[in-house]
């Protein structure tokens, strides 16, 4: 009860058990390769510091079933890769489950992006480090495009054109997949940021707009018209986030409605030229939805917290940030010199759109899940599943959602 009451702990190292082995927790990477660079940069980190990492990974469905779970038996990683936001480490933090890293900025002075240390502080504690930058949107077969005569989409009828022609060609226009639930809310945040900008997702997330207002039931809309034009997959919510990432790098789709963290598996895994454009909006291109990926996190639990600390240290480093720009094809949360990296022309272009999230003038949208509650977040995904197959309407879905936000 008093770790639950403190929101999150700093005890002191402890000097007993095996100090120099520490077990780290990712989420499985879509791209098998990405887990195995990964195992090899650590082996620069276990050389170096005499500490032993165990890497262990899990696919994102199974790591919201069994994390909180393993943290409070005591049987949790020393240290974990999680999303920061009120929905992800803020629910841990509540729970008493994360150690304590505030000490540890200033003993470290890891140089974190002040707008991404807020999305990991919580009672005024920073109870880890935010993960990588990245924006969503539409990933897009530029050969495909230019074999079929289309050229980029400038707005929302120029994308509804463009699906039309591809579908008319035999393939599946857009690879939407909602199979696991958490991508109806990318799908959500990307087309209601585009339709509302900033402010107006502003407005939604500080409970001036309510969430069953008209844009954000149009939002909704746009996918369950989508789906009945046949832009889709026949059953979005039968297909795996894999399976639609795999139809996309095989040429049965056109579009990949995701985010930039795939920018490394589409490099692997295509041999034809990509594009990457923000949702369209009505009368526009529309916007980038934004937000912060996963950050490595510290057990409450943990025995090990001094090299843990080390080894999270290791991953605030500059050559650590370089690794990932030029291996996992990831921004992280801190400056880091990328006039010489060598990344492709696609990442090129993520690095410079995403280099906007740290100005106070933004002109990007959110990713919604990071910034809501479990409970918020579990009626977005229940709802936009239940949009793709019929189950209810946008207005009952929008509903549901500003019932679940005042909760």
């Amino acid at each position: 009860m008093t770790l639950a009451a403190a929101g999150c702990t700093s005890a002191p190292p402890s000097t007993g058990g095996d100090d120099d082995s520490i077990r780290y927790l990712v989420q499985q990477p879509e791209d098998p390769a990405a887990l195995e660079l990964l195992e090899e940069h650590i082996a620069e980190f276990e050389k170096e510091s005499g500490i032993s990492v165990e890497l262990e990974a899990l696919p994102m469905g199974n790591m919201r079933t069994v994390l909180q779970t393993q943290l409070r038996s005591g049987d949790g990683p020393d240290v974990f890769s999680w999303g920061s936001g009120p929905g992800y480490a803020g629910a841990l933090a509540e729970a008493g489950l994360l150690y304590d890293m505030t000490a540890a900025y200033d003993e470290y002075d890891w140089p974190i992006y002040d707008f991404a240390k807020e999305r990991v502080t919580f009672d005024g504690r920073l109870i880890g480090v935010p993960g990588e930058m990245e924006t969503i949107g539409l990933f897009y077969n530029k050969t495909m495009f230019a074999d079929l005569g289309i050229d980029e989409p400038k707005n929302l009828a120029d994308l509804k054109a463009a699906a039309e022609t591809i579908r008319d060609a035999g393939t599946v226009p857009i690879a939407a997949s909602d199979q696991e639930g958490w991508q109806g809310g990318h799908l959500l945040s990307m087309a209601l940021s585009s339709r509302i900008g900033p402010d107006g997702m502003d407005s939604l997330l500080n409970g001036e707009t309510p969430w069953d207002s008209p844009d954000v039931v149009a939002a909704l809309r746009i996918w369950k018209d989508f789906h009945e034009a046949g832009y889709l997959p026949e059953s979005p919510t039968s297909i795996s986030y894999d399976s639609a990432n795999s139809m996309f790098y095989a040429g049965k789709a056109a579009m990949l409605p995701t985010g930039s963290w795939l920018i490394g598996g589409i490099n692997r895994n295509t041999d034809f030229e990509v594009g990457y454009i923000p949702f369209p909006a009505e009368d526009g291109p529309g916007m980038f939805s934004a937000g912060l990926g996963s950050g490595p996190m510290i057990s409450a639990g943990s025995t090990k917290t001094e090299a843990a600390l080390e080894f999270v240290d290791f991953l605030v480093s500059p050559a650590h940030g370089r690794w990932t720009i030029e291996n996992m094809g990831t921004i992280p949360a801190y400056p880091v010199d990328t006039a010489k990296a060598d990344v492709s022309p696609l990442f090129a272009q993520v690095i410079e759109d995403t280099s906007r999230l740290d100005d106070s003038k933004n002109p990007l949208g959110y990713n919604i899940d990071v910034l809501t509650t479990d409970v918020f977040n579990q009626a977005m995904w229940d709802g936009v599943q239940a949009v793709l197959t019929g189950q209810q309407n946008a207005e009952q879905v929008a509903q549901t959602l500003e019932t679940s936000f005042q909760k």
